[in-house]
C-alpha cells in the first residue's frame, strides 16, 4: 500500500521508472494520460505505426510539439520528454528502457513485440488481451526463461478480477467463481460492426460514435460476446479457475444478487461446479435493466466453509445468498488505461505481475455468426464472420477448434453451419506467424500432458 510513496522516492532521486509503449491509441492514451500526472514514472518513448494518429491523440492531453519533439531515447531521458517513432526495435533494444507496454490491440503484432523484448530482457505489460487468451502461457513462460515479467494490465478487467481472487485466497476463502459484467442477450451474438449501435446503448448512437471516430469493430468485439469470453479465458488461465463447458452463461444480476446466482446448480445457482468463470448481464431476458448492475465491473463469489464463519458473515449484516455459505465483493467501475500506472509500479517497483498466466485452463474458439460458406475469408474479432465462445482448453485443443485470434484474413475451405466453432481442418493454409507457432506448440503441450494424465 505504498507505491505511491515509493515513486516518489524514485522521483525524487531522479531514477524514475523508464517506460516504452507501444500503441497510441484510446488505451494507450489514457495512460499517457495519467503516467504524466505520475511522479516516478517517465514515458521515455512511444511507438505506433501511424505517428500522425499518435500526435493527434497527444495534442488531445494537450502536449504541444515540444513535449515529443526528443530525437532519440537518449535525448528524452535527459530533457525528460518523449521519444515518438514508427520503430518498435528503438523502444524495445534500447539499454534505459526498465518496462515494455503493449498496447496494439493486434495479437498477432503483440506476440511479436512481447517475444522481441523478452530477448532483449524487457519486462512486458500487455494491455492486447487477444495475445493472452491466444497464447498466454507461452508467454508467460518465454519471459521467465529470460528472466523477466510477464504481465496483465491493471485497469483492464482480468488484472482487476485476478486481483480479487488473490484477496480472497490470500484471506482464506474457497474461491467459487470470479468474472466480469456484461450487456446480454443471445442473439448479440451474431451482431456485426453495423448493427452494433442499435443494441449498445449509454446514449451511443450511430452518430455520436462517428463523430467521435469510435471503432465499431471494436466496440462489437464486446457486444458479441467475443472479449467477454477473451477476457475470462485471460482470468481463468491467471486465477487457476475454469471454463464453463458450454461457455459463459451471462445470467441476469446485480451486486447483491450475486451470491446468490455464482453458486452450483445443486444450491440453486447457475454453476455446473466451483470454480469457474462467468459473466453477469445487466439486463433481464426482456431487455430491462439490472439494478445495481456491473457491466463495467468485476467480481468474486467466495465460500464461507465454516459455520464460525458464517455466523461471522451474518453478524456483521453482511449480504449473502439465502444459505449464508456465499458471499461477494466487487468493484463496480474499471477506468481502464487510466489505472495502467499501478501495474508499471508493480512491475518496476516490487517485480511482480497484476495478473500472469499459469496454467491453460480456458481458450477462446472462433464461433460462426451466420452460415459461412466455403472460399469466405474470416475476420476475426467483432466483425461479420465469427464470435469467440469461450470453451475448455482441453476440449478446444483435442476437437482442433480455431482460436480466435488467429481467425483474421484466413479462408474457409468448406461450408461451417451458423454457431459452430470452425476447426483447423476447415481452414485454407494459414500464415505462419510467430503467434501461430507459439499457438501449435502450446496445443502440442496441452495434448501431451492430457495423453500423460
Amino acid at each position: 500500500m505504498n507505491l505511491s510513496t515509493m515513486l516518489k522516492s524514485c522521483a525524487a532521486e531522479g531514477k524514475p521508472i523508464k517506460v516504452a509503449l507501444i500503441g497510441a491509441g484510446k488505451f494507450g492514451t489514457m495512460f499517457i494520460a495519467q503516467a504524466d500526472r505520475t511522479p516516478g514514472i517517465h514515458l521515455v518513448a512511444i511507438a505506433d505505426r501511424s505517428p500522425a494518429n499518435a500526435i493527434r491523440n497527444l495534442e488531445l492531453l494537450g502536449w504541444d510539439a515540444a513535449r515529443h519533439a526528443a530525437s532519440s531515447i537518449d535525448e528524452a531521458i535527459t530533457s525528460s520528454g518523449t521519444f515518438l517513432t514508427d520503430e518498435v526495435n528503438l523502444l524495445v533494444g534500447h539499454p534505459s528502457v526498465d518496462i515494455i507496454i503493449e498496447c496494439t490491440g493486434n495479437p498477432i503484432a503483440a506476440v511479436d513485440h512481447c517475444l522481441l523484448a523478452f530477448r532483449n530482457g524487457k519486462p512486458v505489460i500487455n494491455v492486447t488481451v487477444e495475445a493472452d487468451a491466444l497464447c498466454g502461457p507461452m508467454l508467460a513462460q518465454r519471459a521467465a526463461q529470460a528472466g523477466v515479467i510477464y504481465s496483465l494490465a491493471y485497469g483492464d478487467q482480468p488484472a482487476l478480477a485476478c486481483e480479487l481472487v488473490d484477496w480472497a485466497r490470500t484471506s482464506g476463502f474457497t474461491v467459487v467463481a470470479a468474472g466480469r459484467g456484461h450487456k446480454w442477450l443471445p442473439h448479440y451474438r451474431s451482431s456485426t460492426p453495423d448493427e452494433v449501435w442499435e443494441h449498445w446503448g449509454l446514449g451511443l448512437t450511430a452518430e455520436i460514435a462517428r463523430a467521435a471516430n469510435l471503432n465499431p469493430k471494436m466496440f462489437n468485439a464486446f457486444l458479441d460476446g467475443s472479449k467477454p469470453s477473451i477476457e475470462s479465458a485471460a482470468i481463468a488461465n491467471a486465477a487457476g479457475l475454469h471454463a464453463p463447458v458450454d461457455g459463459l452463461a451471462y445470467p441476469p444480476g446485480g451486486v447483491d444478487d450475486i451470491p446468490t446466482i455464482m453458486r452450483p446448480r445443486s444450491e440453486g445457482g447457475v454453476l455446473e461446479r466451483k470454480g469457474l468463470v462467468e459473466t453477469v448481464s445487466s439486463i433481464f431476458p426482456d431487455g430491462s435493466p439490472v439494478a445495481n448492475d456491473l457491466r463495467a465491473g468485476v467480481w468474486v463469489c467466495i465460500e464461507a466453509e465454516t459455520q464460525y464463519v458464517r455466523d461471522s458473515l451474518a453478524e456483521y449484516k453482511i449480504n449473502t445468498d439465502p444459505s449464508g455459505r456465499y458471499m461477494s465483493l466487487h468493484r463496480a467501475w474499471h477506468l481502464i488505461g487510466l489505472e495502467v500506472g499501478m501495474s508499471v509500479a508493480m512491475v518496476g517497483l516490487r517485480g511482480e505481475a497484476t495478473g500472469t498466466p499459469s496454467i491453460f485452463n480456458a481458450d477462446v474458439v472462433a464461433t460462426a455468426k451466420r452460415q459461412l460458406r466455403s472460399g469466405e475469408v474470416l475476420d476475426g474479432e467483432g466483425g461479420f464472420t465469427v464470435y469467440g465462445k469461450l470453451e475448455p482448453a482441453e476440449i478446444s485443443v483435442r476437437e482442433g477448434h480455431l482460436p480466435l485470434g488467429l481467425a483474421h484474413g484466413v479462408r474457409v475451405i468448406r461450408d461451417i453451419p451458423a454457431d459452430q466453432p470452425v476447426c483447423w481442418a476447415d481452414l485454407a493454409p494459414v500464415d505462419e506467424s510467430a503467434a501461430y507457432h507459439l499457438r501449435k506448440e502450446l496445443e502440442a503441450v496441452t495434448l501431451g500432458f492430457k495423453n500423460k494424465g
